[in-house]
């Protein structure tokens, strides 16, 4: 640990790659809550992969991979959307086609890209102490566009995640926020790809707002915590993995995936526990 602080102090990539663990953070703690709160894990998995496709266009035709990655990622969830809505009883079989079509088209042009360039894979399984100082910028762009949405429609998402037929009722468009909050994730999915990569994005989506979810009473305090968390992770991930030199992303979801069983271990245990002294005290 002391190792990593006093590089950290040195080198402007490991200091790149901190802030850009804090803005991936911000991303997976708001979105993420909403993605478990609504149970959407494999549709915004289907985004995160279909995303390959746009990044492997995007490098043959010599152009930045991240944005190649933003449209892919916007126009998959505009499809995967509509096919959630208006043909849901086919809806794992499309997704998981254009999940299967959107990484095998991406390694199509991958491999077709003139002098093949590997520093693509590491969009597919992360690269955290490789984030330039241009695309944290695109990643604090992101994150402000997706706090403002969340802020200035946070009823409509509210209702949308959790009582669809009662949002109809009163009015709201529950089918434009229901693809609106897809368009988030997407954004997520492109911020999230510089932290642990497209195979790793939903776990860290995923993981904060889960644990979270077991302690938070409202939807404000899961992203909150799903927020610190996230930040926890990253942070710690980076490092454990600097010294014996493991990959940063992998270490950063090992992490959590840890701490998520240790969390549902306790509170499954503490639940019990409470139970059997609840039963006792009552036969008293």
């Amino acid at each position: 640990m002391s190792a990593f602080l006093e590089a950290l102090a040195d080198h402007a990539f490991l200091q790149h790659a901190l802030a850009a663990g804090v803005l991936a953070s911000i991303a997976c703690g708001i979105v993420g809550s909403y993605v478990v709160v609504k149970r959407i894990g494999y549709l915004a998995g289907g985004v995160a992969h279909t995303v390959l496709g746009g990044m492997g266009i995007a490098y043959f035709l010599g152009k930045s991979p991240i944005g190649g990655a933003l449209i892919a990622a916007l126009l998959a969830a505009l499809i995967i959307g509509w096919v959630s809505l208006r043909l849901r009883q086919h809806e794992d079989t499309i997704i998981g086609a254009l999940w299967a079509v959107g990484m095998a088209t991406g390694i199509l042009f991958i491999s077709r890209t003139p002098g093949y360039n590997v520093d693509l894979m590491s969009y597919l399984f992360g690269n955290i102490l490789m984030v330039p100082r241009a695309d944290l910028l695109l990643m604090a762009g992101l994150d402000g566009v997706i706090v403002a949405l969340v802020w200035l429609f946070r009823k409509q998402f509210l209702a949308v995640c959790f009582d669809e037929e009662f949002a109809r009722l009163r009015g709201v468009p529950v089918d434009l926020f229901y693809l609106g909050l897809l368009l988030i994730v997407a954004l997520t999915v492109v911020i999230l790809i510089q932290v642990v990569g497209l195979v790793l994005v939903i776990a860290l989506l995923t993981l904060p707002a889960a644990i979270a979810s077991q302690y938070a009473r409202s939807l404000t305090a899961m992203m909150l915590t799903a927020t610190l968390l996230g930040i926890i992770f990253t942070s710690a991930g980076l490092a454990l993995s600097y010294e014996p030199d493991l990959p940063a992303g992998a270490t950063i979801i090992l992490l959590a995936g840890l701490a998520y069983l240790l969390s549902a271990l306790g509170r499954g245990l503490w639940l019990r526990w409470r139970r059997t002294t609840t039963l006792t005290e009552a036969k008293r």
